[in-house]
C-alpha cells in the first residue's frame, strides 16, 4: 500500500475513534450555573442509559398545575460506582431534586442530588463536565 494511503487510513481511524468524545457536551453548553433549582415531585420514568441516565419527575407549581421535568444524571457506570442502581428510583417515589436549569428554557435540569423519602441524599451529577459543585 502506498505510504500516503496508509497515512490517510490511520488519520481517518483516529478521527473516527475520537468522534464520540467530541459529541460529549460540557455543562456550560446546555445548563446555567447561575440558575440553581430545587424540585419536589413524583418519579414518572427512569432511563438508565448511556451516555447519561435520566429521571422524569411530575412537579406541581403554586397553582396546582403539574409539569413533567427531565433530570439528567451522570452515566449509569458512574452511578453504579457510587453504589446506585436503577432500582433505587422506583416510579411513583417522591423525591427532592437539586440541580441547574437548562439554558434553553425547557423543563430540563442537570441534576446534582436526589433526596429520597428515607433520608438518603444521592449524588447523581456528572463529573468533569465543568458543572458547579453540588449544592
Amino acid at each position: 500500500m502506498p505510504k500516503q494511503a496508509t497515512i490517510l487510513l490511520i488519520t481517518a481511524g483516529v478521527l473516527l475513534a475520537a468522534a464520540p468524545a467530541f459529541a460529549h457536551h460540557a455543562f456550560a453548553a446546555e445548563y446555567d450555573a447561575n440558575a440553581p433549582i430545587v424540585l419536589t415531585g413524583h418519579l414518572t420514568k427512569v432511563e438508565w442509559v448511556n451516555p447519561h441516565g435520566w429521571i422524569y419527575v411530575d412537579v406541581k407549581d403554586e397553582s396546582g398545575k403539574v409539569a413533567n421535568w427531565a433530570i439528567e444524571f451522570g452515566s449509569p457506570n458512574a452511578m453504579l460506582r457510587r453504589g446506585l442502581r436503577r432500582t433505587d428510583f422506583p416510579e411513583g417515589l417522591e423525591v427532592i431534586v437539586k440541580g441547574y436549569k437548562a439554558k434553553n428554557g425547557s423543563l430540563t435540569v442537570n441534576g446534582t442530588s436526589v433526596k429520597l423519602p428515607d433520608g438518603r441524599n444521592l449524588l447523581v451529577g456528572s463529573s468533569g463536565t465543568g458543572a458547579p459543585d453540588p449544592q
